[in-house]
């Protein structure tokens, strides 16, 4: 049977615990982990995506079952139409695609975008929507999951990354937020802590993989907060 969902993870080898893409406890269904030699979170997460190295994400394209095939890095954005022109699946390269409907309905000063790196997620990442790059905040150099991901590293504290996450989102929510884009894939493991600042709708990789094929994701991953 093909998998509901291939996903073309970097190639990284730190915790993938559930409610990360990379987790097949994420899913309802099968999942596909496609590991991307060589695509390290160094050379992928960059303020100069124009040069990365695309040619091995094509390839796993080429190789993929899924029925949707989406990347563990939103920072793929830039490479969105040449990729997904690679299949006829549903290929979303980062929750920032949902800026497509956000942006007809929301202001920059509406949307909290949270990343890995906000230093290196730019205004040309944002394809159309490039004065979106003010709506960009990030997890701080010293944060524990940052550091988990910038050094691959084997062990992760799940409870310690999630009050970080929180404390992150509620220096930064203000009362003119109407909504959350989680750019970083990494993410969604630790929304459901925003319940206990507030509710807002929540976009990430994972709701995008829903409207794409629903019942795909595990029900407590799917959604968080009003219908976006």
């Amino acid at each position: 049977m093909r998998p509901a969902v291939t996903v073309l993870q970097l190639d990284t080898h730190f915790p993938r615990v559930p409610g990360d893409v990379g987790c097949p406890a994420t899913y309802i269904d099968a999942v596909e982990i496609l590991r991307v030699p060589q695509a390290t979170v160094g050379r992928i997460v960059s303020d100069r995506p124009d040069l990365i190295d695309i040619a091995p994400f094509a390839d796993a394209i080429r190789r993929a079952k899924g029925d949707v095939i989406v990347t563990s890095c939103g920072f793929l954005s830039f490479w969105q139409l040449q990729l997904a022109a690679l299949t006829g699946r549903p290929f979303i390269s980062s929750a920032l695609l949902a800026l497509d409907r956000l942006a007809v309905v929301h202001d920059p000063a509406n949307i909290l975008i949270v990343t890995f790196d906000p230093d290196r997620l730019t205004a040309t990442h944002l394809g159309k929507y490039p004065e979106f790059d003010r709506s960009i905040v990030g997890l701080p150099p010293d944060s524990h999951l940052r550091g988990v991901i910038e050094g691959d590293l084997p062990q992760l504290d799940i409870g310690r990354a999630k009050a970080e996450f929180v404390t992150l989102a509620k220096r930064h929510l203000t009362s003119a937020h109407k909504h959350i884009v989680l750019e970083c894939t990494n993410l969604p493991p630790y929304k459901t802590g925003l319940k206990e600042i507030g509710t807002w709708p929540v976009t990430d990789i994972l709701t995008e993989i829903e409207r794409h094929r629903p019942g795909t994701i595990a029900p407590e991953f799917a959604t968080l907060g009003p219908a976006a």
